[in-house]
């Protein structure tokens, strides 16, 4: 569970079962498909059936590990105000928190460094940092995490065309979109927030 947690949090897609053999130094396939199996059952994992790659760990792992480890308190950083990036404004004191665990409290949410420039018009530039909500609920417009055949991962804008294909669209006006089967896609989850250090 360690292995394949940390996995996902590095690649943002779940191993094959050929890498969680030569991660976890197994000779056989059957192994790992015996041991999957087991935490399936003990709901450690989820997995869609006749997908590659389609590992997910589930929210009984996450409760467990939070009791073991104990639940630190969520990261927060005090709010004093808003700031004008227009015309300038009175400068109010309003103290108040922002708590971040909406964010970095869930179990299903994981952080990917962006590389490359296709959502720049979307303000998400090479070096930012995206949080990631592993979820199925997605809805046309949203930006997502997809794996396209099973190999290579994107980070795009995400619409179901009438046809049953799906289009990637970048938001950079020099890029085509990707358009693909459905079938061949597998959305690891949509974007929460940007993180930008400078």
């Amino acid at each position: 569970m360690d292995f394949l947690a940390k996995f996902i949090e590095e690649n943002g897609y779940s191993p094959s079962y050929e890498e969680l053999a030569a991660g976890l130094g197994l000779a056989s396939l059957a192994t790992v498909h015996k041991h999957v199996q087991a935490l399936e059952a003990k709901q450690y994992l989820r997995r869609s059936y006749n997908h590659s790659r389609s590992l997910e760990i589930g929210e009984r792992y996450f409760a467990e590990e939070r009791a073991r480890h104990g639940q630190a308190a969520a990261p927060s950083v005090p709010l004093l105000g808003r700031i004008a990036a227009g015309t300038p404004v009175e400068a109010i004191a309003n103290p108040e928190t922002l708590h971040f665990s909406d964010f970095a409290g869930a179990p299903n949410v994981f952080a990917l460094e962006v590389r490359g420039d296709s959502m720049i018009e979307d303000h998400i530039c090479n070096g930012d940092f995206v949080l990631v909500e592993q979820t199925s609920d997605i809805k046309n417009g949203d930006i997502v995490v997809a794996l396209v055949d099973g190999t290579e991962a994107t980070l795009k804008r995400y619409f179901a065309e009438p046809d049953g294909r799906v289009r990637l669209q970048p938001a950079n006006s020099n890029m085509r979109p990707i358009v693909v089967d459905a079938s061949a896609l597998q959305l690891q989850g949509k974007v929460l927030a940007i993180m930008r250090k400078y």
